[in-house]
C-alpha cells in the first residue's frame, strides 16, 4: 500500500525531491495558487509551520494553475510572492495538476485516499490533507477551512 513517502516532486528550484525525506513527520499537503482569493491561507500555513516544525510538522505546498488560471507560470515569481507577501518558509513545489489526466502521480494518491464531495476531484485551490508519521492520509479539508481550524488535528498526530 502506497504512502506518501512512495512519491517524489520536483522543488520550486528544479530539483526532484523524493517526500520520503519527510518520513517520520505529520504533513500538511496543500495545492496553492498565488493570485486565489484564499491565498491569505499562506500566513496561517507558515504559522501553523513555524509553531509546530519542531515537533514534527512540516506542510508542503503545490503551487497548481488548474483553476482559473489563479498561479504564476515561472517557479520564480511563485517564490518571490509567497516569500515576500506571507513569509513562506514551508517547502514548495513546482506547479502541477491535481486533477485529470495529467494530475502528478502523489495528487491522484490523495484523491483515492481522500475522496471528496466530486468524487475525489479537487474541488479548488487550497485543499489541504493531513498525512500521519507513517504516510497515511488521515483527513482531508476544502479550501474554506482555514488553518488554524486543523491546528487541533495536527497536535493529536504531533
Amino acid at each position: 500500500m502506497p504512502t506518501l513517502y512512495d512519491f517524489t516532486a520536483t522543488t520550486l528550484d528544479g530539483r526532484e525531491r523524493p517526500l520520503a525525506d519527510y518520513r517520520g513527520q505529520v504533513a500538511l499537503v496543500v495545492n496553492t495558487a498565488s493570485k486565489c482569493g484564499f491565498a491569505p491561507q499562506f500566513g496561517g500555513l507558515e504559522t501553523l509551520y513555524q509553531t509546530h516544525r519542531d515537533a514534527g510538522l512540516v506542510v508542503l505546498g503545490f503551487p497548481s494553475d488548474q483553476f482559473a488560471k489563479q498561479e504564476y507560470d515561472d517557479a520564480d515569481q511563485i517564490a518571490e510572492f509567497c516569500q515576500v507577501n506571507y513569509g513562506v518558509s514551508f517547502p514548495m513545489f513546482a506547479r502541477i495538476d491535481v486533477n485529470g489526466r495529467t494530475a502528478h502521480p502523489l495528487y491522484r494518491w490523495l484523491r483515492d485516499e481522500a475522496g471528496g464531495l466530486l468524487g475525489g476531484a479537487i474541488k479548488w485551490n487550497f485543499t489541504k490533507f493531513l498525512v500521519d508519521r507513517e504516510g497515511r492520509v488521515v483527513r482531508r479539508y476544502a479550501p474554506t477551512v482555514e488553518p488554524a481550524a486543523i491546528e487541533d488535528d495536527i497536535r493529536a498526530l504531533l
